[in-house]
């Protein structure tokens, strides 16, 4: 099943896509595709450049923090490049496992900057949820009935203390947690968590300025006391892994929350694309850091090549 996992998270994300075509019509997805003009594309370059400054600012916190030497022109080079591979391959998370075995090769310990980067995203998620919650518990959501009592929480909190009991009795996920502690212990610091607290709440604000480009671009008149809390819940969607370029769950959800909301589902389809295109067209600096990337290793095989010419040279009339 693990082997076919992979497969069938694109094959669910395409059926739902295929769903919402078939149910709302192909016209919301071409308006979507008609409704991106100048403006929201220069809007997503400068919304996606601010927040990858600020995500990247958190991950060389955090890798400073745990003894790694990161410069933040790095950081963002590799978040960019991160953000486009996250972007265009399939499971949305192998830019970032590339920048984690990358960054920890170069700085000699692979496991602690494999480390760095799931405190960092963690601590970006945690900071959404948080969000999230405050502004669904102060403007509700149509539909959603938060339960005042915390018994959602609870469980939620009761299932993790299970998964982290279970894990622990197996050896190698022992290990790991025993290091992964070792380092958010580390992380507990007044010189470290409000910067990356500020940081994550920064760039969800990120998010949700291009979200809002989004619906506006969509043709969208809500006013955002009626968006704020269907983006909130959006973006936690978008962390379900079963998307194509992160295509799916979020555009269903968008239509159920619109539609709920009065707004219209084609409407929130729509906004779906509109934001899907975005984001894709705010990650395009990483093709830049990408071909800059492989020409730089082009030119060191060249000249690893030259300096070996001599020393061949040397062999063979030796021999």
């Amino acid at each position: 099943m693990k082997k076919f996992w992979p497969w069938l998270r694109l094959v669910l994300a395409l059926a739902i896509l295929v769903a919402l075509g078939v149910r709302l019509g192909t016209g919301a997805f071409l308006d979507g595709l008609r409704a991106i003009d100048a403006f929201s594309v220069a809007a997503a370059l400068a919304i996606g450049l601010v927040t990858t400054v600020l995500s990247a600012g958190r991950w060389v916190l955090v890798a400073r923090r745990l003894g790694l030497s990161l410069s933040l022109k790095s950081a963002v080079s590799d978040y960019y490049r991160a953000q486009l591979v996250n972007a265009v391959l399939p499971a949305g998370v192998l830019g970032d496992v590339h920048r984690a075995v990358n960054h920890g090769r170069e700085s000699g310990d692979v496991g602690r900057g494999v480390r760095a980067v799931f405190f960092e995203r963690f601590a970006g998620q945690i900071v959404l949820i948080g969000i999230g919650l405050a502004v669904l518990l102060t403007h509700p959501a149509p539909g959603l009935d938060l339960a005042p009592d915390g018994t959602t929480a609870g469980l939620v909190l009761a299932g993790l203390a299970v998964a982290a009991v279970v894990g622990w009795q197996i050896g190698p996920v022992r290990r790991v947690l025993v290091h992964t502690l070792a380092d958010g212990i580390r992380l507990l610091s007044l010189r470290t968590w409000p910067a990356v607290i500020g940081l994550s709440a920064a760039t969800v604000a990120g998010y949700v300025a291009m979200f809002l480009v989004a619906a506006r671009a969509a043709g969208s008149d809500a006013t955002i006391a009626q968006l704020a809390p269907v983006v909130v819940l959006a973006l936690l969607i978008m962390a379900i892994p079963v998307n194509i370029g992160g295509f799916g769950p979020r555009e269903a959800f968008l239509a159920v929350a619109f539609g709920a909301a009065g707004l219209g589902a084609a409407q929130g389809f729509t906004t779906g694309i509109v934001y899907g295109v975005l984001a894709l067209i705010a990650a395009l600096p990483g093709a830049v850091v990408l071909f800059l990337s492989r020409r730089k290793t082009e030119k060191v095989q060249v000249v690893t090549e030259r300096l070996g010419q001599p020393r061949e040279q040397e062999l063979a009339l030796a021999r």
